[in-house]
């Protein structure tokens, strides 16, 4: 092996990779408008709801509880009569409803227990189900703090105190932003090198390449230190510009560990990518195979779901995953500002796995490297 070999090499898909225009866009969608879409377009995130109110009502009390609804979790409320409630939901104009009805004050100061009805589109399933308990949680407030002025409530022995740690206004996008590098790091990291191996093989490179005086291991280890360090300087860019500048995320730990835990997860999945190129025979059928693989390692990593919610086989199973191991360095660095003494366990597992993922790869391309020409 010869370390000049090795760094030629990989300057030369570096220069492939600035002549590919589609791949340049790639990356630069990926950590700019990739991210703040996440950021700010989270499904599961209540931002101007759609709410109308029916107030048959007409009291203080009920002015109170439609003035309580706000952005940016609600839209303006809509103030419409019961005969219009049905039709609006059924055009989908309104996810929530909300029928107060007549006396409603009066029963209410007289000791009597009214009920308020919440009419629901339940098609739109992420916001029904967060919406409902934002609007049960508006409603109790406001019921009380009105009751209060003209009779004693009674208030249990025990009150709650909430303290969120780590993103105190508990706001989704903090959480979006991140895992959307974490994800792009893996996703770059196997179509980069997959890519680089079989845009070789179509244009008939690969015969160059094994007339040189050149080995399999140097030419593979060029491929990953090459497209492994243009992932890693976007991936520094973009939580620098993108995540902290646009988005205002805090980032509570050392981005310089986070980068650390991120060449060795790029050191693992490029390998996986060029294994993946040497099974496929065309780009059409390394897409395919990249979908196959990538989406349950992002989805069972515990970056979408946690872990702990997984039945215990797939926990198991997945800590043979780097990205398993990756998201868990990540979130401990990123969101609670973990040290190198806290996630080693993680850098370690994902250096072992990615040792042995070059390794299964390297074998899989001398074996495959005489017929890709």
């Amino acid at each position: 092996m010869r370390l000049g070999h090795i760094w030629y090499l990989g300057i030369k898909e570096l220069r492939s990779l600035a002549r590919d225009r589609g791949m340049l866009v790639l990356i630069v969608y990926a950590f700019t408008l990739a991210i703040y879409a996440s950021a700010t377009a989270i499904p599961e995130t209540l931002n101007r709801a759609q709410i109308a109110i029916v107030d048959e009502d007409r009291s203080p009390l009920s002015m109170r509880i439609a003035s309580a609804f706000y952005p940016p979790y609600f839209a303006t409320p809509k103030m419409i009569d019961h005969a219009e409630m049905d039709n609006r939901l059924d055009a989908g104009l309104d996810t929530f409803a909300l029928d107060i009805p007549p006396d409603f004050q009066r029963d209410l100061l007289d000791g009597r227990q009214p009920t308020i009805q919440l009419n629901v589109d339940a098609t739109r399933m992420s916001q029904a189900f967060t919406g409902s308990g934002h609007i049960n949680t508006i409603l109790n407030d406001e019921v009380r703090a009105f009751a209060q002025r003209y009779r004693d409530v009674y208030e249990p022995p025990v009150g709650l105190t909430l303290r969120a740690r780590f993103n105190p206004e508990l706001k989704e996008a903090w959480f979006g932003a991140i895992m959307e590098v974490i994800n792009n790091v893996t996703l770059l990291a196997i179509v980069l090198t997959g890519a680089a191996l079989i845009r070789e093989r179509e244009h008939g490179t690969v015969e160059h390449l094994l007339v040189m005086p050149v080995t399999p291991f140097e030419i593979m280890t060029s491929k990953v230190w090459a497209m492994g360090v243009v992932v890693l300087v976007a991936c520094a860019v973009a939580l620098t510009f993108v995540v902290q500048g646009l988005l205002e995320v805090p980032i509570q730990g050392s981005i310089a560990l986070f980068l650390v835990a991120a060449a060795l997860q790029l050191f693992a999945t490029t390998s996986m990518g060029i294994f993946l190129a040497t099974v496929a025979r065309s780009m059409p059928q390394f897409g395919l195979l990249l979908i196959l693989v990538l989406l349950p390692l992002e989805m069972l990593s515990g970056g979408t779901t946690p872990r702990e919610s997984m039945p215990e086989a797939v926990q198991n199973l997945m800590l043979a995953a780097p990205n398993t191991h990756f998201v868990i360095a990540a979130k401990a660095i990123l969101f609670r500002g973990a040290g190198l003494d806290v996630v080693w366990p993680q850098f370690l597992a994902l250096a072992i796995i990615g040792a042995i993922l070059f390794g299964i790869a390297l074998m899989r391309f001398r074996s495959t490297i005489g017929t890709m020409a």
